[in-house]
């Protein structure tokens, strides 16, 4: 409303206000004036028609909404088409060369050009156009119908009223044929059925109708025609079926969610009725149902190109994807077909065959066949044999039996010779011996291996087996033999060390003799670094001398541990002294491993284990020995030892442990104590 001033009003007031805007709203009364004597439109809303308190306005008005600043020279024109200045009678300079006109030049001319132009002939000079210009405002310049002349919209007026009239007329003729018939019709089932038929031709004359005539259903309203408001006419109802709204189907708490923002209901709020009487089961029908199928059949296309490579984006070009899609659904049914073509020509089309006829279908037989309760046939028919996809009864390579005949081993083959192999060539009953041989010497070898895993090999037999062979007690070897055999070896020793000498007209010998393996083995070492120095040795063997007193404690805490808990066992005295040994074996190996000793090698004894190092002036040995309640095994060893050597240290003799004797002495053969 636009109301002037703030007055203060009553309760009544107001509410007859609120009416009265409401009123002019629906076109239920007229708008309201302003001081000019225009009518207001009573849609605007009223911040907007109120005048602000400092105009001071007595009346509702809307001047403070239009532009106060308007240039009074300024006109809404338009261009005067078509329309003509002044005609020359002879050709002017500067004019047009083809029709003679001074507003435009030659290019821009309208006429038809002529076969001689006005410059030449002087003659029918076109008369100058009207040229205007405008300074249009920004409305001005903006505005669509500037120019338009209204009564040209007089010529769709009478097409509409002719169309309305003809339509009227129609209807009317319509109707009175249908009285003379209904009249001049005296059969009663003509009557009934010409009666189905009016009432058929009526419906379709009442789509015909004007949608003003068919308004009697509705409720009608006497409106004011005013600005703002509507015209006379009616109200039509939103729910002509007078169906019911889909939230009101099931006032369950628990049924269906209705969203109201967007008016949706995804699951279907009546799941226990008959579907033949549902016209409403979810949005989630449509959803599932028509062109939503395919659009999600469409993306999922989209995505697997994309991932595959193809440069292709559902929403980024849309258009793109659909004819990509189009195209794959294309020759995917192409491929198909083709693929069914094939098969239909590899196998045949049972549809297509000639029927068997209806007499042989239910002819009678007095063949006897046995059914039994599951209705499958127990005596009376063959097995029908399957088709195989090779040729039938054709036999290559000489064989006498077709592919397929043979089976073993879940593989085809030829019965003849039994092979498996397609393309084999036919060996007959030779064949089938041979490949029978095969098989047992297979078998027969699988079961010496298995026999031979299960029982292991002695001690003895491994030794043997990493020397080569045994070497018998009456064996005496030749020492001119045996001398030759160690210059053999060292020359062999001395090409590994550059092998770049190596001639090209060696001759090898195969042939290895007893000397030649007594050579090896007096020759053979592990390494090939050594130790340079003998005080290195010496501080080796310093290392060893500490590990051993410590080990010793460790070993007598374990006795009297045992001895408190169980009587020691007559074996395990010899196992621990055998264990004592094996760790100085390792402890001194490793010492002699991170000194990089040069010729080490270990020789394990029956009482004892002797570390022997080698070096280009001075052996060295490191004997460990144990034994139990006697020490004559021990005696003979060091006996051994002190008549081979020069000078002889001694490192913790005798140590006794219960009657377990272990100690450790080296010896150095040759050169000065160190």
């Amino acid at each position: 409303m636009a109301t002037a001033s703030v007055a203060f009003k009553s309760r009544e007031d107001h509410r007859k206000q609120i009416e009265l805007e409401e009123a002019r709203k629906a076109g239920l009364a007229p708008a309201e004036l302003d001081e000019d004597g225009k009518e207001i439109n009573p849609h605007i809303p009223q911040y907007m028609s109120s005048a602000p308190w400092y105009l001071n306005a007595e009346r509702p008005s809307l001047k403070h909404q239009r532009k106060w600043k308007s240039d009074p020279n300024y006109t809404k024109s338009w261009y005067d088409r078509g329309a003509k200045i002044f005609q020359a009678e002879k050709y002017r300079k500067g004019a047009c060369e083809n029709c003679g006109a001074m507003t435009h030049n030659s290019k821009s001319c309208m006429e038809r050009p002529r076969k001689k132009g006005a410059k030449w002939t002087s003659m029918h000079i076109a008369p100058d156009e009207k040229i205007e210009s405008f300074e249009l405002d920004y409305d001005g310049k903006r505005d669509r119908w500037n120019g338009y002349d209204a009564s040209t919209y007089a010529r769709v007026i009478e097409r509409y009223e002719a169309r309305d009239e003809a339509r009227k007329k129609y209807l009317k003729d319509q109707q009175l044929r249908k009285l003379e018939e209904k009249n001049s019709k005296e059969d009663g089932e003509n009557a009934v059925s010409d009666e189905d038929d009016d009432e058929d031709d009526l419906r379709v004359d009442e789509a015909k109708v004007d949608e003003s005539k068919q308004m009697d259903f509705a409720k009608v309203e006497k409106r004011v025609r005013t600005t703002g408001g509507g015209s006379t006419g009616t109200v039509r109802n939103l729910r002509i079926r007078e169906d019911t709204a889909k939230y009101l189907l099931n006032l369950d708490v628990n049924s269906a969610h209705y969203d109201p923002k967007t008016r949706s209901m995804r699951e279907d709020p009546l799941p226990d009725a008959d579907p033949n009487e549902k016209f409403y089961l979810g949005d989630n029908q449509y959803r599932h149902s028509g062109q939503a199928l395919e659009f999600k059949q469409l993306n999922m296309h989209s995505w697997e190109a994309f991932e595959k490579g193809q440069d292709i984006h559902m929403q980024a070009a849309p258009s793109q994807a659909e004819l990509l899609y189009k195209n794959y659904k294309v020759i995917k049914e192409k491929l198909k077909h083709r693929t069914k073509d094939t098969i239909m020509e590899k196998y045949g089309n049972a549809a297509n065959e000639e029927e068997i006829p209806r007499e042989l279908l239910l002819g009678q037989s007095e063949k006897e066949v046995e059914y039994d309760r599951a209705g499958r046939i127990i005596k009376g028919q063959e097995a029908a044999l399957p088709k195989s996809k090779y040729e039938e009864d054709v036999h290559i390579n000489n064989h006498t039996s077709v592919w397929g005949s043979w089976w073993k081993d879940h593989q085809w083959g030829y019965k003849c010779c039994r092979q498996t192999v397609r393309n084999s060539y036919c060996t007959g009953a030779a064949g089938i011996e041979a490949a029978e041989a095969a098989t047992d010497l297979m078998k027969a070898n699988i079961a010496r291996r298995e026999a031979t895993e299960d029982l292991p090999a002695p001690v003895e037999e491994r030794r043997l087996a990493s020397w080569g062979t045994e070497v018998p007690e009456d064996l005496v070897l030749d020492e001119k033999l045996l001398a030759e055999a160690l210059k053999r070896e060292d020359n062999r020793k001395r090409e590994e060390r550059d092998e770049r000498k190596r001639k090209y007209n060696v001759k090898w010998n195969d042939e290895v003799t007893h000397e030649d393996m007594e050579a090896y083995r007096m020759k053979r070492f592990w390494s090939d670094k050594g130790i340079k120095d003998s005080k290195l040795l010496m501080k080796m063997l310093i290392l060893c001398e500490f590990v051993l007193p410590h080990f010793i404690a460790f070993r007598r805490g374990r006795e009297r541990e045992r001895e408190s808990i169980e009587p020691v066992k007559e074996g395990s005295k010899i196992m621990e002294a055998r264990t004592i040994n094996l760790l100085l074996m390792l402890s001194f190996l490793l010492t002699a491993c991170l000194v990089e000793s040069r010729y080490l090698s270990n020789t394990v004894g029956g009482g004892f284990s002797s570390v022997e190092i080698k070096d280009n002036e001075k052996p060295f040995h490191c004997v460990t020995f144990y034994g139990v309640e006697s020490g004559n095994t021990c005696d003979s060893i060091i006996d051994y030892y002190k008549s081979n050597a020069e000078a002889f240290y001694h490192y913790n003799p005798n140590i006794n442990c219960e009657d377990l004797f272990i100690g450790q002495w080296v010896c150095v053969n040759g050169g000065e104590n160190e």
